[in-house]
């Protein structure tokens, strides 16, 4: 019988890591993501931690299950082809990726584009004190957005106006994110910016199926693929300087520790 690897994404604090634990719970060993470093409770398992990681990030899923003795083994083809683990966490060392991980995601790659069009984006925004996290503040000459990446592949996600459904199942995406986007709105004109508003953006991952009678009540819900580009198209209604004050602002810790 296999023995079976878990892989998980810890993003807390600013801090972004991988941790692979067995399937009893025992930590095998963990990767930074932002400094590359490799940890393996045992040095033995270090090269089943890095090829677990590896399996991970070629992955679309929040938390990977793999055997050890199929998945794994089946890696060490690819490593010679600059695709592995070594060249993803390369990016982070050359300072390809912001200091928060989420820069180095699809997603936040795919925001990153935006920089040419006059937008700034702001990863892995810590609110408050309990951990609460935004994955992207996006500012730019389309407003501001809160922006974050719920992933289904293979299930068919619909949603209406108040209401998101993924499999048929009932989600609180729509709600959390519009909460989200508030939040930030509120912190925001705290700190001096009046008048802001700031907007949700759901990017989903999945069969996703819009009610075009009943759209969304104030939030974005578009899949990967149309990101950046539903961005660009947006009538421009923030001027650059406004752009450049709001993001500043956005960047710094004490906006977002009340």
């Amino acid at each position: 019988m296999d023995e079976v690897l878990t892989v998980r994404r810890w993003r807390r604090y600013g801090a972004d890591r991988l941790y692979v634990t067995h399937e009893t719970g025992a930590r095998v060993g963990s990767v930074d993501l932002q400094s590359g470093e490799v940890v393996a409770d045992d040095p033995v398992l270090e090269a089943r931690v890095r090829r677990a990681a590896q399996a991970y990030l070629r992955s679309d899923v929040p938390e990977l299950v793999l055997p050890v003795t199929s998945e794994l083994a089946s890696l060490d083809a690819l490593e010679g082809l600059g695709t592995g683990l070594e060249a993803w966490l390369g990016d982070v060392r050359d300072g390809a990726r912001s200091d928060h991980g989420l820069r180095g995601s699809p997603l936040g790659v795919r925001l990153e584009r935006l920089a040419d069009d006059g937008w700034e984006t702001v990863h892995d925004v810590p609110l408050g004190r309990q951990g609460s996290v935004i994955e992207h503040l996006l500012v730019g000459p389309g407003g501001i957005w809160t922006v974050s990446e719920r992933r289904h592949p293979g299930s068919r996600v619909r949603v209406a106006a108040r209401t998101m459904h993924v499999d048929g199942r009932a989600v609180t995406y729509l709600r959390d994110a519009r909460l989200e986007a508030a939040r930030v709105q509120g912190l925001l004109q705290s700190v001096g910016c009046a008048g802001v508003h700031v907007r949700a953006a759901l990017v989903v991952t999945g069969d996703l199926e819009r009610d075009a009678h009943h759209p969304p009540q104030d939030a974005l819900v578009v899949a990967r693929h149309e990101v950046p580009n539903v961005f660009r198209r947006m009538h421009p209604h923030v001027d650059a300087a406004r752009v450049k004050a709001i993001a500043g602002l956005a960047r710094r810790r004490t906006t977002w520790a009340r």
